[in-house]
């Protein structure tokens, strides 16, 4: 039976969340799980992701463990702003009750993301936002970098290194692809520790000396 909601609704407040970490760590998962909790309480939710992102199903947020929710998909971060201002044009009204936005994939999207999120959050909006830290190479990736700088709540969760069994931080990519751009699962991936990820990557002859 599903719940009813409840008779009153927690307060919305400008607020950035981000949930990063590797490959296979559980970060759509997680989102999934902060967006289903707040629909739960009776908010209003949206969902936003790349529009090239296309796995499992084309219009939903889908975890590698195939849980899903419905979303919207883009081309640019500004895309988030438009839609929210031709279907609720009052939403930047301080009197009106903040929405809940969760944003998947969020490396892939362009760095106005982060213009994006602050300007949610000044309109008492909950920003949630999963994305990779580091690109196949372990360098910062995208917009992710400054959304975890302006984030009031940055949660990193960790896969397993199919290599050793420790925690993973990183994500091996173990094909010859050398675009930034690669969607995939085990096909193009695997989750490692920092240890085994510098070996992996001595091993292909890759300077890993970025800065």
């Amino acid at each position: 039976m599903k719940p009813n909601h409840p008779t009153s609704k927690p307060p919305v407040r400008g607020f950035i969340e981000v949930i990063t970490g590797s490959m296979f760590s559980g970060k759509t998962e997680e989102l999934i799980r902060r967006l289903r909790r707040a629909e739960l309480a009776g908010l209003q939710v949206l969902i936003f992701k790349p529009e090239f992102d296309k796995r499992y199903e084309p219009d939903a947020v889908v975890s590698h463990n195939r849980n899903s929710i419905q979303c919207y998909n883009i081309h640019h971060a500004s895309q988030i702003i438009e839609y929210i201002s031709l279907h609720f044009p009052k939403a930047a009204d301080e009197e009106v009750e903040g929405l809940v936005i969760g944003i998947d994939e969020a490396q892939f999207l362009d760095q106005d993301l982060v213009k994006v999120a602050l300007q949610l959050s000044q309109q008492n909006h909950r920003v949630v936002v999963a994305g990779l830290d580091m690109d196949f190479l372990g360098q910062p990736f995208g917009p992710m970098p400054n959304l975890m700088a302006i984030a009031e709540e940055v949660t990193k969760v960790r896969a397993i290194c199919t290599t050793c069994g420790n925690e993973a931080s990183h994500s091996y990519r173990h094909t010859h692809l050398q675009s930034t751009r690669v969607l995939g699962a085990e096909d193009h991936y695997r989750p490692l520790c920092r240890p085994c990820f510098n070996h992996a990557m001595k091993e292909q002859n890759t300077d890993l000396s970025f800065f």
